[in-house]
C-alpha cells in the first residue's frame, strides 16, 4: 500500500490534495486554511471526478460568497435586494462601552459598528484580538424607517474546526512507518518530501513546534524564499503573523483604553509570529517593548497597567539573513540581521531554538506538495489540542546532560524534545535511535543560540556550556555541535583551537553513530568517523588523501560505479590522487558490478577512462563481480570501509560551485572506518 493510500484510509474526510488550494486561490488574499476548509468538504477524495466536481463547487462558493474589496458596494446592494446573503470575510470585534454592546467590522465589505451577539464573542474570543477571524456570515438587511442599524448578523461561523478527537488521530500513527509519517506531515504543511532530505524535513517540521508547545520561543533566519513564514501565515487559525516593524507593546500585551485594560495578541493566539524580523532603517524599537518581551519569554507573564498577566502564546521571530553563513561565522555572528535593539544577551538567551533556515532550499514549483495531506484546519486543531500535553520529563530517560548547561539550556532542549516527540511519535512508540535523533537536533538548535551569545556578550564566556550528554541507554558520552561549525572547522569555546583533533578523538566512538566529529581526521590510525546529513567541508582529499600517499596499488571495491554521477565520483577520486602525490606507475583496480544487458555500455566508459589514465602514468584495471560491501584497500595495509562507497554527496546542480568543489557540497550521512592489516594487502 502506498503512502497516499494509507493516508486516505486512515484519515478519510480529513485530507485534501495539497495543490488544490493553489488552483482555487489565484490572487485572492485568503489563507490556505480557509480554502482547505471548503476543499475538505467537497474534495476529500482520490476520485478525480469527485475532485473536479468539488473544485467547481468551491470556485462557485468563492465567486458567490467571498467579498472582494473592489466589489463591496455590489455585495451590499445584493444583500439589500435579497434581504440576506452569505459572505466570507474577515471579522473584527470591539466593545462599544457607550452602547454597552459588541460591534463587528468587516475587512473587505467595509462595514463597521455592526452589533454582534454576545454569544458569538464569548465562544470565539479571538474576534476581539484586533487581528480578525475569517468567518462565514449570513448578513441580513433591515429596511424601513427609524432603523438604527441596517445590517444584521444572523449567523456567524469561524472557519475552523470546533473540536476533534485527539485519540483517533494518535491511534492512526501505528499504521505508518516513521519515514512515512514524516513525509505525511511534510505533505500536510504543503511541501514535497521527495525534494527534501531527512535533515531538511526535520527543519521544516520544527516550524510546527510553536504550535504544539506552549510558550515556545523560536527563531529562524535564512535567505529569502525558503518558506520561513508560510507555516505561521497559512497553516493555522490559532496563530497570527504580524509585521515585525508594526509591533507595539500595547498591541502585543495590553492596550490601555481609559481605565480599562484590553489584553493584546498573546492573550488570544497560540502563536504570535513576527515576520521580517530584521534591521530596518529609520525604525526604532520601544525599550518598554523589549523589557516586557524579555520578561514574558522567560516567565510566561508580563506586567502592564495595574496587574500581572500570564499567557501561553509561543513567540516566533523569522527574518532574512544578509550574508552567507561562512561570512557570518568569520566576520560577525548568526544574529547580525535582526534589529540592533534585540541583539543583547538577555533577550537572545531566552530563545529555545534557532532553526537553521539557510539549510532549506529556495522553494520552486516542484518544492510544493501535490499529494494528500491533512486539511490544515484539522492539523491546526490537533496541534492546538496537543499543547495540553507536556512530555519534557521523558528526556531524562534517555540523556543526562553536562552540569555546565544552564537551566535555560536544559529547558530549551526539553521543550524541543517534547514538541518533536508529539509531532513524530504522538503514540510515544519510538526506538532509542529515533529518540536520540530528536535529542541531537534539539541540543544542536539550542547550542546554535549559545555559541552566538559568546560572541555577542562576553559575560557568557565566563561559564561556557559544554553541550554533551551521557546516553542513559549505553553509558556513552555524546558531544553535539552545530552543522555549520563542523562544516567550517570551528572549534568549541572550551576546546583549544590548536588541538581540535586531539580533543575530538577522546570523545569519539567508532560504534556510536550519534557522536559527531569536529573535523575530518588526518592522523594515520585506526578509527571510525561519522558524517552528518547536510554537512559540508568534506572532500575525497580529506577523507582518503593521507592514507593513500604511499600506496603503489589501490583497489576500489564498489558495486555501484555505473551512473553518470558515480563515474564522476570515480574520476574525482583519481583526480585527487593526481593532485596530492606522484602517480607514475600507480596501479588502480576497480571491482564493481552491472546488470548483464547494461555491461557493454559500462565497459566502453571504463575503457575510455583506462586509456586516459594511462597518459598520466596510471595503470587502471577493472572487473565485474556480484558483491555488496564497499571499501578501498591499499598495498600498505589500509582498508577504508564506507557503507556508501564513493557516493557520499547529496544531489547538486551542475551549474553551481559545488559541481567543481567537493567541500561546497552537502553530504549524505555516512560512517567511514579506517583499519590496518600490518601484514600487507
Amino acid at each position: 500500500m502506498t503512502l497516499q493510500e494509507k493516508v486516505m484510509n486512515a484519515f478519510i474526510g480529513k485530507v485534501v490534495r495539497k495543490d488544490l488550494a493553489f488552483l482555487v486561490k489565484g490572487g485572492l488574499p485568503v489563507p490556505t486554511y480557509v480554502l482547505e476548509y471548503l476543499l475538505g468538504q467537497y474534495c476529500a477524495s482520490d476520485d478525480e471526478v469527485i475532485i473536479n466536481e468539488g473544485l467547481e463547487k468551491v470556485k462557485q462558493i468563492i465567486q458567490n460568497n467571498y467579498v472582494h474589496r473592489a466589489e463591496s458596494e455590489s455585495v451590499k446592494g445584493l444583500i439589500r435586494e435579497r434581504g440576506r446573503h452569505r459572505i466570507i470575510d474577515k471579522v473584527f470585534v470591539t466593545l462599544n462601552e457607550r452602547s454597552d454592546e459588541y460591534q463587528a467590522s468587516f475587512a473587505n465589505l467595509g462595514l463597521s459598528g455592526i452589533p454582534i451577539g454576545t454569544d458569538y464573542v464569548t465562544k470565539n474570543p479571538k474576534l476581539l484580538s484586533g487581528n480578525g477571524v475569517w468567518c462565514i456570515i449570513t448578513l441580513g438587511y433591515v429596511p424601513g424607517e427609524d432603523v438604527r442599524v441596517r445590517w444584521e448578523i444572523q449567523t456567524l461561523k469561524p472557519i475552523q474546526i470546533s473540536n476533534i478527537n485527539i485519540d483517533e488521530f494518535i491511534a492512526q500513527r501505528k499504521y505508518f512507518t516513521t519515514e512515512e509519517w514524516i513525509d505525511f506531515l511534510v505533505h500536510t504543511v504543503g511541501l514535497n518530501p521527495d525534494m527534501l532530505n531527512r535533515r531538511e524535513k526535520m527543519i521544516a517540521l520544527a516550524r510546527l513546534l510553536p504550535h504544539v508547545e506552549n510558550n515556545f520561543n523560536f527563531m529562524e533566519l535564512g535567505p529569502k524564499g525558503t518558506g520561513k513564514s508560510h507555516v505561521f501565515q497559512e497553516l493555522s487559525p490559532y496563530g497570527v503573523l504580524v509585521s515585525g516593524g508594526d509591533v507595539t507593546s500595547a498591541r502585543l500585551f495590553v492596550k490601555m483604553t481609559g481605565n480599562k485594560e484590553q489584553l493584546g495578541l498573546v492573550g488570544y493566539w497560540d502563536v504570535v509570529a513576527w515576520d521580517e524580523f530584521e534591521q530596518q532603517k529609520g525604525r526604532n524599537v520601544d525599550p518598554v517593548l523589549i523589557d516586557t518581551m524579555q520578561n514574558y519569554l522567560a516567565n510566561k507573564s508580563f506586567n502592564r497597567g495595574k496587574g500581572t498577566y500570564e499567557a501561553s502564546a509561543s513567540m516566533v521571530f523569522v527574518g532574512n539573513t544578509k550574508h552567507t553563513v561562512p561570512y557570518m561565522l568569520k566576520n560577525s555572528h548568526l544574529f547580525e540581521s535582526i534589529p540592533t535593539s534585540f541583539i543583547k544577551g538577555a533577550f537572545l538567551d531566552r530563545m529555545h531554538l534557532y532553526n537553521p533556515g539557510w539549510e532549506v532550499k529556495i522553494l520552486k514549483k516542484e518544492s510544493f506538495s501535490k499529494g494528500y495531506g491533512l486539511i490544515t484546519d484539522y492539523i491546526a486543531a490537533v496541534l492546538h489540542e496537543m499543547r495540553n500535553k507536556d512530555l519534557t520529563s521523558l528526556l531524562k530517560d534517555y540523556a543526562k546532560f553536562d552540569t555546565s548547561l544552564s537551566e535555560r539550556d536544559h529547558l530549551a532542549i526539553r521543550k524541543t524534545f517534547s514538541g518533536m516527540v508529539k509531532l513524530l511519535y504522538p503514540d510515544l512508540q519510538m526506538t532509542d535511535e529515533e529518540a536520540y535523533e530528536i535529542i541531537d537536533f534539539a541540543t544542536e538548535c539550542r547550542k546554535r543560540v549559545k555559541d552566538q551569545l559568546y560572541l555577542i556578550d562576553e559575560t557568557f564566556k565566563a561559564e561556557p556550556a559544554i553541550f554533551k550528554y551521557i546516553n542513559v541507554k549505553n553509558g556513552r558520552e555524546v558531544r553535539v555541535d552545530t552543522l555549520e561549525r563542523i562544516s567550517n572547522n570551528i572549534a568549541d569555546i572550551d576546546m583549544p583551537n590548536d588541538k581540535p583533533e586531539e580533543n575530538q578523538t577522546e570523545q569519539q566512538s567508532s560504534q556510536d553513530a550519534t557522536e559527531r566529529p569536529l573535523k575530518s581526521m588526518v592522523t594515520l590510525r585506526e578509527h571510525s568517523v561519522s558524517y552528518r546529513l547536510g554537512q559540508t567541508g568534506v572532500s575525497f582529499a580529506k577523507l582518503f588523501g593521507p592514507y593513500l600517499t604511499d600506496a603503489k596499488e589501490i583497489t576500489i571495491e564498489d558495486p555501484y560505479i555505473r551512473t553518470t554521477w558515480q563515474i564522476k565520483n570515480l574520476l574525482e577520486f583519481v583526480s585527487m590522487l593526481i593532485d596530492i602525490r606522484p602517480v607514475d606507475d600507480l596501479k588502480i583496480n576497480l571491482k564493481t558490478y552491472e546488470e548483464v544487458d547494461k555491461t557493454p555500455e559500462l565497459i566502453d566508459k571504463l575503457d575510455d577512462i583506462k586509456d586516459d589514465l594511462l597518459t598520466h602514468g596510471i595503470i587502471f584495471e577493472y572487473k565485474f563481480e556480484d558483491f555488496h560491501d564497499r571499501c578501498i584497500k591499499t598495498d600498505t595495509g589500509w582498508k577504508i570501509t564506507m557503507g556508501r562507497g564513493l557516493d557520499i554527496f547529496e544531489k547538486y546542480s551542475p551549474f553551481s560551485i559545488a559541481n567543481s568543489r567537493q567541500e561546497k557540497r552537502s553530504c549524505k550521512d555516512f560512517t567511514i572506518t579506517y583499519t590496518r592489516d600490518n601484514s600487507g594487502n
